[in-house]
Order: structure tokens, then C-alpha cells, then sequence
């Protein structure tokens, strides 16, 4: 490897993962489901909201709907 390199030669492109990055968004959750997430997030190691985010990709993936029928 080199010690230096020149990047004064290269060529600027957009980031092509950048349309793939997450957004931040407010949502209000009940308790018992953060509780249920952050449970399971200590049984898996892995961070709640991205078992949240997992879970809802999931359900895209499949093109799950929810049935709300008012009665």
C-alpha cells in the first residue's frame, strides 16, 4: 500500500446508497409493544426499533394488510 494517495484526481459521483438510507420519523407506540420489542431485543441482541423496522419491512415484503372492520 501506499503511504499517500492523491484523491485529487477522482471524480465526485452521488452516494448510491444514499435513496436506501433510513428517515426519522415520531411514532407513538403503546407501552406493551416497546416492551414486547425490547424484550425480544435482549433475547437477540439486536436493537429494538431495528426489530421494529425488520417487522414492518416483513410485512411490506409480504403485502400484509390489516383488517379493520368496526362493528
Amino acid at each position: 500500500m501506499k503511504a499517500e494517495y492523491d484523491l485529487s484526481k477522482m471524480k465526485s459521483r452521488k452516494n448510491p446508497y444514499a435513496s436506501k438510507l433510513k428517515k426519522p420519523v415520531t411514532m407513538r407506540l403503546s407501552e406493551d409493544v416497546i416492551d414486547y420489542f425490547k424484550a425480544l431485543s435482549e433475547e437477540t441482541g439486536v436493537p429494538y426499533q431495528s426489530l421494529i423496522n425488520l417487522y414492518l419491512r416483513d410485512c411490506v415484503a409480504q403485502h400484509r394488510k390489516i383488517d379493520i372492520s368496526w362493528q
